[in-house]
């Protein structure tokens, strides 16, 4: 018989198979293993019941949380379980011992655990053939240079495999201590000739033994240059090294030679394509690896990124920019007409400098959406960048680079972002910025926002001039009175004013309907609003200038359309009426301002502006006994405070032409009042209206009921003008109003009142207060005064003459 015969004894046997990851386990070895797969953890309780034994295989794929038979290695070891301990967390602790190679056969049908039939091989040797010998020889000499070199492996195993005799057992316990790939140790364990195993195991020590050598070469290398820099300095020098024992290029070489390129192609100016060449140099001189190298390689790719000299072509087509501008937005003709106007010149004058506009309106009228409809009729590029809450000048300018995690101001952040120095930039909500101890954003906004600056805006990371001329800004913002004055003066500024009812409607049927249709999986065939639907939405669920809360009423009816179109069938229909709204989006909210329902003492009404549009504001006085006091309710502000002031002082001086006695304040409280208390209100424009009803509530004529006012008082009774001109008129029209009276100089904003309104309204434009009170006060039927009258019916007829109507009989007011 020959000394390395292998016999293979057919003893098979059925055990539960345990599937390894990263790790191969050899007869002889003893090892610990920690198993958390449930069929892992029920294969071991299985073996414990039994024999204590359980087949030991090594899975092809260590990722693979449920493997397949197919995924295991059909040669594993058969091992006996000498410890077992259960952890708290579920998984289990066994301790394991190596006894023989084992061939998986079959595997049995077990869905709990998997198990199979082995046929175990049995390796006997009688004596040691020179072959054998001389290979263990080798191996006990290179294996002791491999452990000297390898500090894992304790010293202890050599003395250990020096004196054993069994090739078996000598070969599975050098190669169970070697670092090997699963793949190699997995190799080993399939091979059934000893002297095949122990040769392949001279092989990859030797193997290994040659990377150590490489390794420890490497090593002393770099410890020679440890001295001239600190760690970061070592392992540079350590990859440069194992580089160049590889033969492979430097790669800091070929990263400089890529930015050299990358600047060349970038066509900067010649002034900063120098300072970019300068920074090179010096990333050139310093260590890879040390922070200022860092700072220096982000700086050239921020130079070399921006579009200096990359631009977009405009489209010039006027009647395509405006039909763009039409389908997008309805209405806005202003806007509209100003960017025409651009591309026309545009066309004329090849190189000029973009506008900057400023979009000023109440929120939901399409400030936003109107700059990227801009931007997609001139065929730019877009870019946002809100101002909302920004306090700090770096968000503008950047930061100075001596700052750790420096960049870029976000005006050069987002022209790198659109790749094109001509883009459409919008500065959203301008008007939201503030101020802190780290400086004004406001005021680093003035060089961006002037033509005759921004053609070298200097952000503080860059410390180069970059050229802004090109982009065409947008700004927008609710109010004005909040952008400081010098800002202003670099914009120019175009009004949005909130839309009509008639606007909204046409808005809503245009655009709103059918994009909630489309986004709520619908079509007009599911759902249909009358325009009744759509009317009482807008006064009685929404009290705002644009449509953005309009928007959210449809979609919240069509989400309960939706849901009954999923319960019903897709041929559901449902018809929105008037009375109908209130079924899907319940109680009305607002109530809608409408006149007066009868002509009273002492009640005017008059025009206000708010952020959301116009309002009717009634004003109630009282006149009471007391002493002369003026209480003013309603949450008024200073200014308004002051016109009642004004207001009272008009009627104390002309107290004779009101028939009341010159002292008649001493002795009489005059109470104002504005409703709805609960809401700040302020301006001037309720001059005239305070006054009005002043007068009449101390000469007991009533006020016009369906007349709406709006002017500022002065103490002359002259009529100033106010703001805000169109949407009071809206708001009178809204409220059914008959007769609105306005400042004479007012006049001049007829022009942007939309003529259905214009025409339902009577518009007066008045110089004076005696003006105003011959039109709002009600009319009285004349009586005959006889030759006997008193002086009381005397001053009765100089008011009846004044106002050209006869009043009633006056109340006594001392």
């Amino acid at each position: 018989m020959n000394a390395n015969k292998v016999k293979e004894i057919t003893l098979s046997r059925t055990l539960p198979l345990l599937p390894l990851r990263d790790i191969v386990v050899f007869p002889y070895m003893i090892i610990p293993l920690f198993i958390g797969r449930v069929k892992s953890v029920k294969a071991v309780e299985n073996a414990l019941s039994q024999e204590r034994n359980i087949l030991l295989s090594t899975q092809k794929n260590a990722k693979a949380n449920n493997p397949e038979p197919d995924d295991i290695f059909k040669i594993g070891t058969i091992g006996e379980i000498l410890q077992i301990l259960k952890l708290a967390d579920g998984t289990v602790k066994v301790l394991v011992e190596g006894k023989e190679r084992a061939k998986i056969d079959s595997f049995l049908k077990n869905d709990d655990f998997f198990e199979v039939n082995v046929t175990r091989i049995e390796e006997k040797v009688t004596t040691n053939s020179p072959d054998i010998k001389a290979l263990m020889k080798n191996i006990n000499s290179i294996f002791e240079k491999y452990i000297k070199l390898n500090q894992r492996i304790p010293p202890e195993i050599l003395s250990s495999i020096a004196n054993t005799d069994d090739p078996y057992l000598y070969a599975d316990t050098v190669v169970a201590h070697l670092t090997l790939k699963i793949s190699e140790k997995q190799q080993i364990l399939e091979l059934i000739d000893v002297n095949k195993r122990l040769e392949k195991i001279y092989n990859f020590i030797e193997s290994e033994l040659e990377m150590l050598k490489v390794e420890n070469r490497v090593r002393g290398r770099v410890k020679k240059q440890m001295e001239k820099s600190q760690k970061e300095y070592y392992l540079t020098e350590q990859m440069k090294a194992i580089q160049k024992e590889l033969g492979k290029h430097d790669d800091v070489k070929t990263e400089i030679n890529d930015l050299r390129n990358k600047i060349k192609k970038a066509k900067m100016p010649k002034d900063i394509n120098e300072k970019a060449l300068k920074e090179l140099k010096r990333l050139e001189m310093m260590p890879p690896m040390s922070a200022e190298a860092t700072v220096v390689r982000n700086y050239i790719d921020w130079l070399v990124d921006l579009p200096w000299e990359i631009r977009t072509k405009d489209k010039l087509k006027i009647p395509e920019a405006e039909k763009i501008l039409n389908n997008d937005h309805y209405g806005l003709e202003k806007i509209k007409e100003r960017i025409v106007e651009y591309l026309a010149v545009r066309k004329l004058v090849k190189k000029m400098k973009g506008p900057i506009l400023c979009l000023v309106g109440p929120p939901g009228v399409g400030k936003t959406s109107l700059g990227q409809s801009i931007a997609r009729a001139m065929g730019r590029k877009f870019v946002r960048m809100s101002l909302g809450g920004v306090r700090d000048e770096a968000e503008i300018r950047g930061h100075r680079r001596t700052y750790i995690g420096a960049l870029p101001g976000r005006i050069i952040q987002s022209i790198k972002k659109a790749k094109t120095k001509n883009p459409v930039f919008m500065l959203d909500e301008v008007d939201k910025m503030s101020t802190d101890f780290r400086g004004d954003p406001s005021s680093a906004l003035l060089e961006v926002l002037d033509p005759e600056q921004n053609n070298a805006f200097d952000d503080h990371y860059l410390e180069v001039g970059f050229d802004l001329s090109e982009v065409m800004f947008i700004t927008t913002a609710n109010i004005l009175y909040s952008i400081p004055q010098p800002l202003q003066d670099r914009m120019e500024v175009l009004r949005i004013p909130g839309y009509t009812e008639h606007e909204k409607m046409k808005i809503a049927d245009i655009f709103l309907i059918p994009k909630k249709l489309s986004e709520h999986g619908l079509t007009d065939k599911n759902l249909h609003f009358s325009r009744a639907s759509i009317q009482t939405i807008i006064k009685q669920y929404t009290r705002e200038a644009g449509v953005r809360n309009l928007e959210r009423e449809i979609a919240s009816i069509c989400r309960k359309i939706a849901k009954k179109v999923v319960q019903d069938g897709r041929k559901t229909k449902v018809s929105i009426t008037s009375r109908k709204v209130a079924k899907y989006l319940g109680t009305p909210r607002y109530r809608v301002g409408k006149a007066e329902d009868k002509n009273e003492v002492g009640l005017a009404t008059g025009l206000a502006w708010t952020e959301v549009g116009g309002e009717l504001l009634a004003i109630e006085v009282i006149v009471m006994d007391g002493k002369g006091k003026l209480t003013l309710t309603g949450k008024l502000g200073d200014v308004m405070q002051e016109s009642a002031h004004a207001a009272l002082s008009y009627v104390r001086s002309r107290s004779s032409k009101w028939g009341l006695n010159k002292n008649f304040y001493q002795k009489k409280d005059i109470h104002i009042h504005i409703p709805e208390g609960a809401i700040p209100k302020d301006g001037p424009s309720a001059g005239i209206t305070m006054a009005a009803a002043i007068i009449s509530g101390l000469t007991g004529i009533s006020l016009k009921k369906d007349v709406a006012m709006t002017g500022e008082i002065t103490l002359r009774g002259r009529v100033l003008p106010v703001g805000g001109v169109k949407e009071k008129i809206l708001a009178a029209h809204r409220g059914e109003i008959r007769t609105v009276i306005l400042p004479e100089e007012n006049e001049k904003d007829m022009k942007d009142i939309p003529a259905p309104v214009r025409k339902s309204l009577e518009i007066i434009f008045v110089k004076t207060m005696d003006e105003v009170i011959k039109i709002v006060m009600v009319k009285q039927k004349k009586r005959r005064i006889s030759k006997k009258s008193s002086s009381r019916d005397i001053k009765k007829k100089f008011i009846e003459s004044t106002f050209d109507k006869s009043i009633p009989d006056l109340p006594s007011v001392n």
